[in-house]
């Protein structure tokens, strides 16, 4: 069973939202609150495998809610999705970086809506590649809190060469193809990966990975450029022995 929290200020979204979710048999709404406050209280209290956040409520906003709920310890294993009005948006840019494995637009079709939801609870990532690349792309220049660029130290040159690839929007198996390594070899870097980063999800793992500037918008992996013969450079990592073949225009 899916156990669910709704946090959202207005009564007839809770009530649309229970209503469809408590009619699968896999999915329970355990509790609903109406401000970011009581957000935070409610997941402490019911520990839902899944949180569906409104971004903008009174009393503290469902970006502040998210971020207290991704560093409590306690609630490691609740994954917070984002509920919005519109597919690209600064605070959706924030809402991953602190924490939140994805979101949704509020038109959402319903069984897109209940399929989000397992997905969440699976672990799965709610946000497309192209749709992560797109936010990344617009927000990561300005960030409110910059990332210290030493804080890849720490990483191997593999680990590197994965992170690059997750920003890709590679799953592990793929990851696996690309770099010609076994499925549970990819798995390992990746959680590795999570372990030195302190990261959450996969979503953070791409935003880190561009505000960091290991890739940057609009470049090729060099694994991609060479897995498909092409010479382009959309995401491609920024490594000190590759710096003197490419020009300087950002």
């Amino acid at each position: 069973m899916i156990r669910t929290l709704l946090a959202d200020d207005q009564g007839l979204v809770r009530s649309g939202l229970r209503a469809l979710l408590d009619a699968r048999e896999d999915i329970q709404v355990v509790a609903q609150a109406a401000t970011g406050e009581q957000a935070v209280a409610l997941a402490r209290r019911f520990k839902p495998d899944v949180v569906l956040m409104d971004i903008r409520m009174p009393d503290l906003d469902g970006l502040e809610a998210t971020r207290r709920i991704a560093a409590d310890p306690g609630l490691a294993d609740v994954r917070v999705v984002i509920l919005t009005t519109f597919a690209l948006d600064e605070y959706l840019f924030d809402a991953l970086r602190d924490g939140a494995v994805g979101f949704l637009v509020k038109d959402t079709e319903p069984a897109e809506l209940v399929a989000a939801v397992r997905a969440a609870a699976r672990g799965d990532a709610l946000v497309s590649p192209s749709m992560t690349r797109r936010l990344v792309a617009e927000f990561a220049h300005r960030p409110r809190c910059p990332r210290e660029t030493n804080m890849l130290d720490a990483l191997t040159d593999r680990e590197r060469e994965v992170l690059a690839l997750v920003a890709e929007g590679l799953t592990n198996e793929e990851i696996a193809k690309r770099l010609i390594l076994s499925p549970a070899t990819a798995r390992t870097h990746v959680g590795r990966l999570f372990a030195k980063l302190d990261a959450r999800n996969r979503a953070q793992l791409v935003v880190l990975a561009y505000e960091t500037g290991l890739v940057r918008p609009g470049w090729t992996t060099k694994s991609e450029a060479h897995h498909s013969g092409r010479a382009t450079r959309r995401g491609r990592p920024s490594t000190p022995t590759d710096r003197s073949d490419r020009s300087p225009t950002r």
